[in-house]
């Protein structure tokens, strides 16, 4: 059976054999560098045509491969035989789950990784600095080979499983259940049916007998001595950078002090969720100057490293991370791998 890795437009023969002239060049005087591209052929913004012409592109500067994903975690698989095989690069052309699963096949490898937006925020691509127009995004990839400029950032870890950029218990989980359950209204209406999906779910199963949680996280004290506290509430966030999302190209902040190489976590617990609660909370979601995490039934917490999450009162907590539903859990285990993942952009 042939490598899927291979499934794509295939490199010269020529270029193979390890006694070829070239594979004894150094990587810097290379023509063109190897780039893998992962394309989620179900994300938002994804069709044959653009997946054809951004190829096309691509193939001005790079030596391109590109691979549809068939299936949940098949990118993660691909990811590690491009690591294997020694690309020099992969992008994940996707929403963020892609990017997800990409990340958790190349951490640990010196293979970066890079975005192009096809899902409805494209968060991590954004952080990177990677624009969220399509058109304008490969442009930026194209000149990136003219400034190649690999980074190591941090990476999240929530029972084992890899996070980019954010992850939750709670509300937010829950609507991207919803909104997972539903891909046809996403694709079609975007952020603004997430919008719809939180203020129904918020309603629904959070403002009368919601699941309960405990946060036990380790924090320093003005003294600067550690000290083991807990939080109860109903919705935990825990993000490696900032912002948490963004509804179209507004950024929606809730850790702002989180950062892509800081080595630590932030994020925040929501105490409790009635119908009062609801227009403070949107508000400040969106407005320019008040800051969220200062609402007074939310407590935030910053350079933690870890911190465990547990259901308070038997009923299983809802799971997210980047985006992506992973079910449900009894306890979440949050930790950071610092400079342990390669991206560039």
């Amino acid at each position: 059976m042939d490598n899927p890795v291979h499934q794509g437009k295939q490199r010269p023969a020529e270029q193979h054999p390890a006694d070829a002239p070239d594979a004894f060049e150094p990587a810097a005087t290379r023509a063109k560098k190897r780039m893998l591209i992962i394309v989620n052929p179900y994300a938002t913004t994804v069709s044959d045509n653009l997946r054809h012409l951004v190829v096309h592109a691509l193939e001005g500067r790079y030596e391109v491969d590109a691979v549809d994903t068939e299936a949940r975690g098949h990118a993660t698989e691909l990811c590690r035989e491009a690591a294997h095989e020694g690309y020099d690069v992969v992008v994940a052309f996707g929403g963020d789950g892609t990017v997800n699963e990409a990340a958790n096949g190349l951490i640990g490898s010196p293979t970066p990784l890079t975005c192009l937006p096809g899902g409805s925020a494209n968060v991590f691509g954004k952080m990177l600095g990677i624009p969220g127009e399509l058109v304008d995004a490969t442009e930026h990839i194209l000149a990136m080979a003219d400034d190649w400029r690999p980074r190591k950032v941090d990476i999240g870890v929530v029972n084992g499983r890899y996070f980019t950029f954010s992850s939750g218990l709670g509300i937010d989980a829950s609507v991207v259940e919803r909104v997972d359950s539903n891909p046809r209204m996403k694709a079609r209406y975007g952020p603004y049916f997430f919008t719809w999906a939180a203020i129904s779910t918020f309603t629904r199963r959070y403002m009368l007998h919601p699941p309960r949680l405990t946060v036990q996280v380790e924090l320093a004290t003005e003294e600067g001595r550690l000290e083991q506290m807990q939080f109860e509430g109903i919705t935990a966030v825990v993000q490696n950078g900032s912002p948490f999302t963004y509804f179209q190209n507004r950024p929606i902040e809730i850790a702002e002090d989180a950062t892509l190489d800081c080595g630590t976590l932030s994020g925040c617990v929501l105490h409790r969720a009635r119908p009062i609660d609801m227009p403070f909370i949107a508000w400040r979601a969106f407005s320019k100057r008040a800051r969220l995490a200062r609402y007074r039934h939310i407590t935030p917490f910053a350079a933690v490293t870890e911190l465990t999450v547990r259901s308070s009162d038997g009923k299983p907590l809802p799971l997210q991370v980047d985006g992506d539903f992973l079910g449900e859990v009894d306890e979440a285990r949050y930790s950071i791998v610092p400079a342990a993942f390669s991206v560039v952009a």
